[in-house]
């Protein structure tokens, strides 16, 4: 088992009441009214210190220097030790110094890291879709790409900044600019759920004129917009409604608004396939400027949006074949819907997929069969399928093992399968890229059917089996 080893951080608001310590745990909590608190456990393992830093945002402070005794880096990042009892060391940092977004309730980080979480403070999980509920706009698009957040009024104050889920809830970036009605910052955002607050003369305080508050906490919520649904004509209708598989067909919450003639309605929309219609003054109807349909379990049509990237699927030869599709679990591995082209050399496919991972065949006159072209597999349900990453954000690399004959990635993002995603070896090292989702990764490379953490990761920690395991943080 591992060793208890925690870094607990706890911030209190200056008008906030001292918490009476029979409310906390221990003795390993310490109230402070302007600063911060920090405890380290000099019996840890440089894996657990080094994984507990990380997660609290002290960069460039090194486990190992700190575990014999070496407190530079974290003096230089503003952290004074106040106090050493046994093997519990106590630092302490003024609270315009922390790194982390404190909220208002003492903030516990531990090792112990749950990988299906729906999201913590600071980190949303994804969301079908999203539309902004402002009593005033304070959050706008600017020409340039850039977004640009708006704190109307605190014109007797100091300083503000802007912290949120994008900056890693940082108290040193995001300073704000002041002008003649307010604060503005400036920050490029790519579509999605965005959290954040102000904090103002060291105070966080949430977008007043912002509706959406999160369950979690009360971090106010922006959503930048990728997608405008509009529906032309309908000039006499008094009231449309849009539905869809996004927001479980409700026919209640999202009212289109009309525009110089046109029906629309701008909003986040996940990457995937979303099937969707209109309710017209309580009559149901597709998107007519929309080909794509499909008939939906009530039987009325339902007309069809894919967002993702677009995968071109490519098969050489078979040229005497009649028929070729494509199949995988991005479409549950349904058979006869994804047909691909016959071209002069083969057949091939512009297919737009959500990101991440998946498994895929093609079926050459009812026949499956792996790709040809793509040396990198994976196994689903015992049956071998080639193995594609839509939208890849790490790339795994093993040099050396020249001589191996097989090499294979599996980890906590695929269940450990012992086949785990095969590796293609390009003359010097071993590669797979692959989609993984933000938080802690464990890992280990299969070669030859050996199971080996990763020599050029110094990053591990140990496992059930004495043989450790590799660890990767995604941001």
């Amino acid at each position: 088992m591992k060793r208890a080893i925690y870094i607990v951080i706890v911030f209190f608001a200056m008008i906030c009441m001292a918490l009476p310590l029979s409310a906390q745990k221990h003795s390993n909590l310490v109230i402070g009214s302007d600063k911060l608190v920090l405890f380290i456990d000099m019996r840890s393992s440089k894996t657990e210190v080094d994984t507990l830093l990380k997660k609290a945002g002290l960069k460039g402070a090194n486990a190992a220097a700190i575990l014999k005794g070496d407190f530079t880096a974290l003096q230089k990042d503003g952290w004074t030790m106040a106090k050493k009892q046994g093997n519990i060391v106590e630092f302490d940092s003024p609270l315009e110094n922390l790194n982390k977004n404190p909220q208002i309730k003492p903030y516990l980080i531990t090792t112990k890291i749950d990988n299906d979480d729906e999201g913590s403070p600071g980190y949303p999980a994804d969301v079908n879709f999203g539309i902004n509920k402002f009593a005033k706009v304070t959050v706008h698009e600017l020409a340039s790409g850039l977004t640009r957040f708006f704190l109307p009024g605190y014109l007797q104050n100091r300083r503000a900044l802007l912290s949120g889920n994008f900056n890693n809830w940082s108290t040193l970036k995001g300073v704000m600019a002041k002008t003649d009605s307010g604060w503005i910052a400036d920050v490029k955002l790519k579509p999605g759920k965005y959290e954040y607050k102000f904090i103002v003369d060291g105070h966080w305080i949430n977008d007043r004129y912002n509706n959406l508050v999160a369950d979690h906490d009360d971090n106010s919520i922006y959503f930048r917009y990728n997608y405008t649904f509009k529906l032309n004509g309908n000039a006499n209708a008094h009231k449309i409604i849009l539905t869809g598989s996004f927001n479980n067909w409700d026919a209640n919450s999202i009212i289109m608004e009309k525009s110089g003639g046109v029906w629309q309605k701008q909003m986040y929309l996940h990457d995937g396939t979303q099937a969707y219609r209109f309710l017209v003054d309580g009559k149901w109807i597709i998107d007519p400027a929309n080909p794509n349909k499909i008939q939906g379990d009530d039987g009325l049509m339902n007309s069809i949006l894919n967002l993702g990237e677009t995968v071109i699927f490519k098969l050489d030869g078979y040229t005497d074949a009649k028929k070729v599709y494509v199949g995988g679990s991005f479409n549950n591995w349904e058979r006869g819907l994804i047909p691909l082209t016959k071209a002069k050399t083969g057949w091939v496919l512009s297919l737009i997929i959500p990101p991440g991972n998946y498994g895929y065949k093609f079926v050459v006159d009812d026949k499956w069969i792996t790709d040809p072209a793509n040396p990198r597999n994976m196994v689903e349900g015992g049956i071998v399928n080639s193995f594609i990453s839509v939208k890849p954000n790490y790339t795994f690399k093993l040099s050396g093992f020249n001589n191996a004959k097989s090499v294979h990635l599996a980890g906590s993002f695929n269940n450990f399968d012992k086949f785990g995603y095969s590796m293609a070896f390009n003359g010097s090292e071993w590669t797979v890229s692959v989609r993984l989702k933000p938080g802690k990764q464990l890992y280990k490379f299969i070669v030859d059917d050996k199971w080996i953490i990763d020599p050029g990761n110094k990053l591990y920690e140990p496992n059930q089996y004495n043989s450790g395991n590799s660890v990767l943080w995604i941001e």
